[in-house]
């Protein structure tokens, strides 16, 4: 991984697989692999299943992370780069910067003005209930 030769990386985390088993390690070092090869779909699933696999494996929560921002969902990933900041209790500057970008764009994405005015409707329903109604 360190060389770029990421193809390589990969081929060898999956003979690592076979020779000690899959685990939260190998398969963060999968997604790893897939994510620096630009496979985000397939490095989701795996980062997904080594964080089912030990949830307080802080390399394949960052790595999600990272993944997800790449895909654009900031909000989630700021909740995957909080739990990864805690667990490591804050030691690691890459997770302090990529929570801190998290937490930016998920902000950024709440406040910006909407493109068009939602037209919201309030019907009532019966004593008491009403129902919020919107043309989207």
């Amino acid at each position: 991984m360190e060389s770029g030769e990421y193809e390589l990386a990969l081929k060898a985390y999956m003979r690592a697989a076979g020779e000690v088993g899959i685990n939260a390690d190998v398969l963060s070092a999968i997604g790893s692999a897939n994510l620096r090869l630009g496979r985000l779909g397939q490095a989701e699933t795996i980062l997904r299943r080594a964080t089912r696999e030990d949830p307080t494996f802080v390399p394949a929560l960052n790595n999600l992370g990272v993944v997800l921002m790449e895909q654009g969902k900031p909000a989630e990933a700021r909740l995957i780069f909080q739990q990864a900041y805690a667990l490591d209790s804050g030691q690691t500057d890459s997770i302090r910067e990529n929570l801190r970008l998290a937490i930016a764009q998920s902000e950024s994405n709440v406040y910006t003005e909407p493109q068009e005015e939602p037209n919201f409707s309030l019907v009532r329903r019966g004593q008491g209930q009403f129902v919020l109604l919107s043309q989207l």
